[in-house]
């Protein structure tokens, strides 16, 4: 019955519409990967922001700099590298089709970057800085988001003494935002989670949280200027990574960390940033940052000192809104860099001061947990490409001389053959606070592995990806009672034999160790689980507005080997639709069925711009849903003088579970077999 589904899947597709052109696929895979890895999606949109800022201002191939091409995420340090090699050989490029020419630049990367570049005169911006600060474009974006069934939380307490949510269910996002291409920036960002109060108390202030930022790029002495709220990145993230970084995916050569050390922030997470202010300075082939933050977090206490930090964000009951900004943090950190062409070094340090001490949790995992009211962190990083081979890493101390080192390499063996090496070694004491480095672990810390990367590229149109990273863990873990060992291991086939069709299939094995969840008692035996997962997926290119796209998931899990097998099932189809009126729509529809929570499912769903969903699929049922956008900017510009681009978005999505009563738990069980969403986006860009 499954595979007969499985058939249908692929071949039947209603007509239906498409939100926009589908974005990198194995972006999307970096995405799920990373929501299975922390079970939450990110609600860092800068990657979606970047990408629009250069599709509306693509970025000028001949007067690039490197940090620049660092900053586009369809781009690997090897390819980069062969960029400049052959800018410098052969002049400025005469046209985007020489970007073929390149070494070990392909057809997918170069589909993938076409939107966002131009290769145009590379005169630099004659523009004055009193120009920036008016020649630029305003974004206004306002989003409204309600589960329509009403949530436990929602109702009146049975008696005072009962938790329940203190606002109502809409979720509520706005952002103000002037750009000038990449060189200026400034806005303001306001975000109210569903469930927090709203213009009532205690928060008569109207939005839960509150973000301002004020960024300068230039080329002078003075690289990057940032104020208010900014996120800080360095080496290869053992200290310090607050961007969106990927793990493990297909993208097997996509393993290093790189990008400007201070970029604006203006998302609606409320952990992953600094508040203060950082600059960059730059002479010849120095390059030096600074900054300093002062950050209120949310943390849980135990006689007035710190057991952990709460970095949801969520301020919704009165117990969490007991723990809202009960921690201060006061942060300074540091960078000195010297590049080259082809090389550069950098040396880091970072320093942490806490209005309250942290104290360990008492569990055995946490023996070597951060304690006390300081912490810093120092690392140093290279990076070095010779002839077709990059190598990259990072050594780094914490607070107690805990050490950590990244090392990696990546080889273009031939044209249609690339290579990738990753080796880590993480003491099992080492602590950062923020780090953010290619580990299993979301953290660095307690983990030593090696990955090893394959893609090779045997004829037009296939393309064969393959990793194997195996790794342990010296010490406990959170539910892991002992010290451990695992293994991850994926293997994924792509075949476009022309511009309209695209199959890809990929098989993935894990192995890691978990607490048993059946025997009883304080110390559970530690099992090895594995978790075994077939994708495949269909698109077809009906015509420039219609394509079509199919995808069938099987997932086999089993906690050790005396146990039983627990299966997930899962298949979707979708259609995409744009038409040149400035319409465009796309719905899907998908079929699920897990025996269990570990044999669960993700899938990357589309949504409103500057937004997506990575729901967890578990359970029976149905998800489906539907995006329209249209353009009403011929509609506004009849009415005003001057140019300005207005969107509206709107989503409908929801779960049916037929086989259940009530869906939920806690304060966010309801009754019934549904639960529907819908999202409502307006955005208005002057041109």
């Amino acid at each position: 019955m499954r595979m007969l589904l499985c058939v249908i899947w692929l071949l039947v597709a209603r007509w239906v519409a498409a939100q926009e052109p589908v974005r990198n696929p194995l972006t999307e895979q970096q995405l799920e990967n990373l929501t299975e890895l922390n079970e939450e999606a990110t609600e860092d949109d800068g990657y979606w922001q970047q990408l629009e800022s250069l599709r509306r201002h693509p970025l000028d191939l001949n007067r690039a700099s490197r940090e620049d091409l660092e900053g586009l995420p369809m781009l690997s340090a090897l390819q980069i590298d062969a960029f400049f090699s052959y800018r410098k050989l052969l002049g400025k490029l005469s046209g985007l089709q020489e970007l073929q020419a390149i070494p070990g630049w392909d057809l997918v990367t170069i589909r993938l970057l076409l939107p966002f570049v131009t290769a145009g005169d590379g005169k630099a911006d004659p523009n004055s800085w009193s120009r920036r600060l008016y020649m630029g474009n305003h974004s206004l974006l306002l989003r409204a988001s309600k589960v329509l069934e009403q949530a436990t939380g929602y109702q009146a307490p049975a008696t005072p003494d009962k938790d329940h949510y203190q606002g109502d269910p809409y979720r509520l996002f706005a952002r103000y935002r002037y750009s000038y291409g990449n060189v200026l920036q400034y806005g303001v960002t306001a975000d109210k989670d569903a469930g927090e109060p709203f213009f009532t108390a205690p928060r008569r202030a109207g939005f839960d949280f509150y973000s301002f930022h004020f960024f300068i790029r230039g080329k002078g002495t003075v690289k990057a200027l940032a104020l208010g709220d900014f996120s800080v990145n360095m080496g290869q993230g053992l200290i310090h990574w607050q961007s969106l970084a990927f793990k493990k995916s297909a993208a097997v050569v996509q393993i290093k960390r790189q990008g400007p050390v201070l970029k604006p922030y203006s998302a609606a997470g409320e952990y992953l940033f600094h508040r203060g202010g950082g600059i960059t300075l730059q002479h010849r082939h120095w390059e030096a940052t600074a900054f300093v933050s002062h950050r209120q977090l949310d943390a849980n206490l135990y006689n007035d000192s710190v057991t952990s930090l709460l970095t949801m964000g969520y301020h919704r009951t009165e117990a969490e809104l007991a723990e809202r900004y009960n921690l201060n943090r006061l942060t300074a950190g540091a960078r000195v860099a010297y590049r080259r062409d082809r090389w550069q070094v950098g040396v880091n340090s970072l320093q942490y001061r806490f209005s309250r001490p942290f104290v360990r949790s008492g569990e055995p995992y946490d023996l070597f947990a951060m304690t006390g009211e300081r912490w810093s962190n120092y690392s140093a990083d290279y990076s070095l490409t010779v002839n077709n081979l990059h190598l990259f890493g990072e050594a780094a101390v914490d607070h107690r001389m805990n050490k950590a080192i990244v090392q990696g390499l990546m080889m273009s063996l031939d044209s249609r053959i690339d290579l990738s090496l990753l080796y880590r070694n993480i003491a099992k004491g080492y602590q950062a606070l923020q780090g953010n480095a290619f580990t299993e672990s979301y953290l660095p810390g307690n983990e030593e592995g090696i990955f090893t990367g394959l893609t090779v590229r045997p004829v037009a149109g296939w393309q064969l990806d393959a990793y194997a990273d195996l790794f342990r863990f010296p010490w406990l873990r959170y539910r892991i009672n002992a010290p451990g060992h695992g293994s991850d291991y994926l293997l994924q086939v792509t075949h476009k034999p022309n511009k309209q069709v695209e199959l890809v299939s990929r098989f993935r094995v894990e192995q890691k160790p978990a607490n048993s969840t059946v025997v009883e008692g304080p110390l559970k035996p530690v099992l090895t689980g594995a978790r075994q997962n077939w994708r495949t997926q269909f698109s077809y290119q009906v015509s420039t507005a219609v394509l079509l796209r199919s995808r069938f998931e099987l997932v086999w899990f089993r906690s050790s080997a005396e146990a039983a097998r627990e299966k997930g099932f899962s298949a979707f189809t979708e259609v995409f639709y744009s038409s040149p009126a400035s319409f465009t729509a796309n719905a899907r529809l998908h079929f699920f069925e897990t025996d269990s929570y570990d044999a669960r499912v993700y899938a990357y769903e589309q949504d409103v711009p500057y937004y997506f969903s990575i729901p967890v699929f578990n359970g029976k049922g149905w998800r489906y849903y539907i995006n329209v956008r249209r353009s009403l900017s011929g509609l506004i510009n009849r009415r005003r003088s001057g140019k300005l681009d207005c969107t509206l978005a709107v989503r409908f999505a929801s779960f049916v579970f037929p086989a259940t009563t009530t869906t939920g738990s806690g304060l966010d069980e309801m009754t019934g077999k549904q639960k529907r969403e819908v999202r409502i986006q307006l955005l208005l860009t002057s041109r």
